[in-house]
């Protein structure tokens, strides 16, 4: 066992049979009830035990963390090793005593040794975070709208008209699509920033609908927007059968919506915004730049819900700066605080150099003794990293310090990225 002088209790990594006392943490944290057994085999499929980290008590877990695999898309149709954050939980009878700090950063530490330039997760709460370096990098939206709500401008009408002529729509049921699927996803993760890599396990998962999380709606259900070369987009959606005073009052939830193509989502949305017996569409954790708000006739309509999404937190430096793509070109000197991988820390050289095949520019990023052009946490840098958060917001809040004249305004332009970071799945 692995016990720092800032750790209060040890910490190591769990035994298959010692599960139950890891998940039993993760519930007492979020208030949830113990797994079925079909929840468990979804979660077991996917479990990587020698990535799970346990605080101990004598023999009982006190807090728990644990990390996926990914290969995640950045900036560049390029593709990176990162650490899927996940399981972070500390039993109530033992908060306040460090217990999540020393396995955050046990955790970091194991995350640079294993390679994995990048970290990422989803936030339970946005305060924690920060402090260990982990910067908001993609933001969501969630879109509700009402029946007759989801018609098109004229122009995209038009177009999606000529663009889709050879489309056709076909609903099948998930588990027989999940072939073409994965096409489907593929095809977006190598555009789309903040998107990771699914394999059979995760693709169950993805499909996964148990009787017990319905809460009345129908069982998930699949349309597929395909044409004579093969499927172009899907959706996996349910619905609630209600009515009141022999009027339907059902809702539509959409879990998730790929289009490899502009055509092929406004097909989809056409037909599911517009079917008949539904009064309320909802559609949850969708990009911020998103073409159901360019698309629709009055976009206003979408009601749209800003919440962050992504957090990333940079690991090795150089070769995460080195590994993604530049919009512009740049030529900056950083200077870099992080408190918790002291390797990270100091001054890099960022340089673009030639154009990438998948688009922007390479960069190197080496160690530099010259005066640095700004100077900011790694946790802003991390913000940055995707290209969803801009780097001049950061300059303009005081979190980021220029010290040369106009280094924020090329470095923010050149870490921009279009389309903007999106990760469908909360892991």
């Amino acid at each position: 066992m692995t016990q720092s002088a800032s750790s209060p209790y040890p910490i190591r990594p769990i035994e298959e049979n010692e599960l139950d006392g890891f998940l039993r943490v993760d519930e007492h944290a979020f208030n949830t009830s113990p797994w079925s057994e079909s929840d468990r085999q979804v979660a077991i499929d996917r479990f990587e035990f020698d990535r799970t980290l346990a605080a101990v008590d004598d023999t009982t877990p006190v807090g728990v963390t644990m990390c996926y695999s990914f290969q995640l898309s950045v900036p560049g149709q390029e593709v990176l090793p990162a650490a899927g954050v996940t399981f972070v939980a500390v039993l109530p009878t033992h908060r306040r005593r460090g217990v999540l700090s020393s396995l955050m950063r046990r955790q970091l530490a194991d995350v640079r040794d294993r390679g994995e330039p990048l970290a990422i997760l989803w936030a339970s709460e946005a305060v924690i975070y920060g402090q260990y370096g982990y910067g908001r990098a993609s933001w969501q939206l969630g879109f509700t709208l009402r029946r007759g709500e989801g018609g098109l401008a004229r122009a995209v009408a038009g177009l999606a008209a000529v663009a889709g002529s050879d489309l056709r729509l076909r609903i099948t049921e998930p588990e027989a699509a999940l072939p073409e699927l994965a096409k489907v996803y593929d095809t977006v993760l190598a555009g789309r920033p903040g998107m990771f890599g699914r394999n059979e396990a995760w693709w169950r998962s993805a499909i996964y609908d148990p009787a017990d999380w319905r809460e009345g709606a129908s069982p998930l259900r699949c349309l597929v927007a395909e044409d004579a070369s093969g499927p172009r987009g899907y959706a996996l959606y349910s619905s609630v059968d209600t009515w009141n005073d022999s009027l339907p009052d059902n809702v539509l939830t959409v879990r998730e919506l790929m289009a490899a193509d502009p055509a092929a989502g406004a097909t989809l949305c056409t037909d599911l915004l517009s079917r008949d017996l539904t009064t309320e569409f909802r559609l949850s954790r969708r990009p911020v730049d998103d073409q159901l708000l360019y698309h629709l006739a009055d976009p206003r309509r979408t009601r749209p819900q800003l919440i962050d999404a992504l957090w990333v937190r940079i690991v090795d430096l150089p070769r995460a700066l080195a590994g993604r793509r530049y919009s512009g070109p740049v030529d900056v000197v950083i200077e870099v605080r992080d408190e918790i991988l002291p390797s990270n820390a100091g001054r890099w050289r960022l340089t673009t150099t030639a154009g990438a095949p998948g688009g922007g520019l390479a960069a190197s990023c080496v160690p530099a003794s010259s005066a640095a052009d700004l100077a900011l946490d790694v946790t802003e840098l991390g913000a940055a990293y995707l290209g969803g958060t801009r780097l001049g917001a950061l300059a303009g809040s005081g979190l980021v310090a220029e010290l040369r004249p106009g280094a924020v305004r090329q470095l923010s332009a050149a870490l921009a990225w279009d389309p903007a970071p999106w990760c469908p799945t909360v892991f």
